[in-house]
């Protein structure tokens, strides 16, 4: 069983190498000059997992934002093209969001982005870390509550 020490040194270690992986993922995006912050890529990324274009109401809950962190975020992307409101076939009076053939663009250029950020984050490991590593994560991330999941 580790120390309440242990486990805060541990907790202070994820937290570091979460702000190295936001430092290095923003770096690579914005060698990329797609335009795009983090938060906007993520809701890109979380709209791409739907089958069908998603309510601004089904996007919060997922993102587990206020509805108007949402709509700030659509905002951004709308005005360059990557995303559109759509009025909902059954219902009218309900918006969907759709990602355009833009925004599928990219995405594909956020996945290499994501993708380059990795190698240089895992650089210093052996494969046989990384693969200890995956499996550590992988018992983390399953032991969460659902909700937690979709970050």
């Amino acid at each position: 069983m580790t120390t309440p020490d242990a486990d805060g040194l541990l907790a202070e270690q994820l937290l570091r190498l979460t702000r190295r992986v936001h430092r290095i993922q923003k770096r690579h995006l914005e060698q990329r000059g797609l335009g795009i912050t983090p938060a906007q890529s993520r809701l890109l990324r979380t709209l791409a997992h739907y089958g069908s274009p998603p309510r601004m109401a089904d996007l919060a809950e997922r993102l587990e934002v206020v509805p108007r962190a949402v709509t700030t975020l659509v905002d951004g992307l709308e005005a360059s093209g990557k995303v559109r409101r759509v009025p909902d076939p059954s219902n009218r009076r309900v918006i969907r969001i759709e990602v355009t053939d833009e925004g599928r663009a990219a995405l594909q250029e956020l996945r290499g982005a994501r993708r380059s950020a990795a190698e240089e984050i895992l650089a210093p490991l052996s494969d046989e870390q990384r693969e200890v590593l995956g499996g550590l994560l992988d018992t983390l991330v399953d032991g969460m509550p659902r909700l937690e999941r979709h970050c």
